[in-house]
């Protein structure tokens, strides 16, 4: 994996998901009926900083990007792909030709060409741009070829590719001034979406006007329905989001800390329950660490009661990890269940004795006069549940006779200290990814800093089946990337405590939210909210 990724899946790990794929159908509140025109304001709980989609690797700017862009193909309400920018396609192993439709048309007024298509890919895939989606979104090697006279681009790749059409899914289309001038839209948007950007006030709100000639979306959507505008407010305090939610001033919010349970008792409040990632721990695995050692980091999680270090991290409201991609996935399965060390105390320590670390007279193990010490780096941005978590976890490898450190940082030397100072044991690391491939050079591969592979993971189980898996089509390989995961977990490499969820909820309006963004063409406005 080029180095591009490395910063790309720093910030899929630390600050993706702000909600995830649908988990079923929002509990619908009588509201009244639609309403043309007016003003949807939906929370947003950071800055998304540079609108360049070339350069957008967060939750936060892919959701705010969603209002004012297409993409080739979308997913539809049960994970299959759709139809955007492309009215069909044609998919190869190493290649996917896609035919556009002839009507869409730039925020400018140009039409969208094949050559548009192309040059996005292209340009994200040129080492000057530097791009962080590199090797992410757009796999490594890929390149775009136009034929403007019949309206197809076709992506190739130097090999096969399971998920070679269901990669363009995240792959935003700059079109018209902007396509040649990216400096342009650093704070503004030029793309063929429902949207475009007429007002940026970083750090306060980010306002977006309907475009009424817009009738290309997915299922045949148009913009006939859609609000007049659209405000994305920032509002970086949760509880802060739930009194304006309740007091109608927002109509849409994510939340999923304790203010979710008043909020989903308020009259007239749409919900929506949403997976939004796992709560997950990894083991440094360098040749210097005690996580190098797979006897020990199978005993630290068996000392582990994963259970109840879920609910802690959850605080309640999480429900048992299944796999490590958001839904909807490509693969559905549970790669989890039955595949991690069982919680057993006694054979924790039985191991630990066996390695040869021996309790001192200060209870703490040692082995060849080295005290068993574990470095433990969380993000204390992550909410008082993931402090709690930490704290459990030290607390019972402590009883095992380990020394833990805990470390809580922002997430800003989070990604410092993962991809260049290692100073770590152990990390308590959310990941967010749409698809299995989107993981592969962070499990796998170079280690930091040359590579994303962070942990250091060297799994060869893994990797064999990696390898395979991504030369055949999504669904034959999918058997593969299940078991592959299930490897990593059955070794102790990574280790799933949770699947957290959040409250998606509205007032006065209502939408949906798939695969982590919310989608444009969906949002309504309603009477009586």
């Amino acid at each position: 994996m080029t180095r591009p990724a490395v910063a790309a899946l720093a910030g899929l790990a630390l600050l993706t998901a702000a909600c995830g794929g649908t988990t079923g159908a929002p509990q619908q509140q009588p509201q009244g009926a639609p309403v043309t025109g007016g003003t949807f304001t939906y929370a947003i709980p950071a800055d998304p900083g540079v609108l360049d989609p070339a350069m957008a690797v967060l939750s936060v700017t892919n959701n705010v990007l969603s209002m004012a862009y297409d993409t080739l193909v979308g997913t539809g309400e049960n994970g299959e792909i759709v139809p955007r920018l492309a009215e069909k396609w044609d998919v190869k192993p190493e290649s996917v030709t896609f035919t556009l439709r002839k009507d869409a048309t730039c925020s400018d007024g140009s039409p969208v060409t094949a050559s548009n298509v192309a040059d996005n890919v292209n340009h994200i895939a040129d080492p000057a741009t530097k791009s962080p989606i590199y090797g992410v979104f757009v796999p490594v090697g890929m390149k775009a070829e136009a034929d403007d006279a019949a309206g197809t681009v076709t992506l190739t790749t130097p090999e096969p590719f399971s998920f070679i059409l269901e990669s363009t899914r995240d792959i935003f289309v700059v079109c018209g001034k902007g396509a040649g001038d990216r400096a342009s839209i650093a704070r503004a948007t030029s793309g063929s979406g429902p949207y475009q950007l007429t007002e940026a006030v970083p750090g306060d709100h980010y306002t977006f006007t309907v475009r009424r000639d817009y009738a290309w979306g997915p299922a045949g959507a148009t913009a006939r329905e859609l609000p007049q505008t659209v405000v994305m407010k920032v509002v970086p305090n949760e509880q802060t989001a739930a009194n304006l939610l309740v007091a109608g001033t927002l109509n849409g919010a994510v939340l999923t800390g304790p203010d979710r349970a008043r909020v989903e008792a308020t009259p007239g409040v749409t919900k929506q329950v949403l997976a939004v990632g796992n709560g997950q721990f990894l083991y440094h695995q360098g040749e210097d660490r005690p996580g190098h050692d797979p006897a020990i980091r199978k005993a630290l999680t068996q000392a582990l009661n994963l259970t109840e270090l879920g609910r802690i991290a959850s605080g309640g409201t999480g429900r048992p990890a299944t796999g490590l991609v958001l839904e909807p996935r490509p693969c559905s399965g549970d790669t989890v269940t039955g595949h991690l060390p069982a919680h057993d105390v006694a054979a924790a320590t039985a191991a630990l004795d066996a390695a040869g670390w021996k309790p001192g007279p200060d209870g703490i193990r040692a082995k060849d006069g080295k005290q068993l010490t574990l470095r433990f780096m969380y993000a204390t941005t992550r909410g008082a549940g993931v402090q709690a978590a930490a704290e459990y976890m030290a607390g019972a490898w402590h009883k095992i006779g380990v020394d833990v450190q805990l470390n809580g940082v922002i997430d800003t030397k989070l990604a410092e200290s993962l991809s260049a100072a290692q100073d770590w044991d152990v990390v308590w690391l959310p990941i967010g990814v749409n698809l299995p491939s989107q993981l592969v050079g962070f499990l796998s591969g170079p280690s930091a800093p040359e590579g994303a592979n962070y942990a250091h993971l060297a799994n060869k189980q893994y990797e064999e089946l990696i390898a395979k898996a991504s030369r055949l089509p999504a669904t034959e390989g999918c058997p593969m990337w299940l078991q592959a995961e299930s490897a990593l977990f059955e070794n102790a490499d990574l280790v799933p405590a949770v699947e957290n969820t959040a409250l998606v909820a509205a007032k006065g309006a209502t939408f949906r939210v798939i695969s982590a963004t919310l989608v444009a063409t969906s949002i309504r406005l309603t009477q009586g909210g």
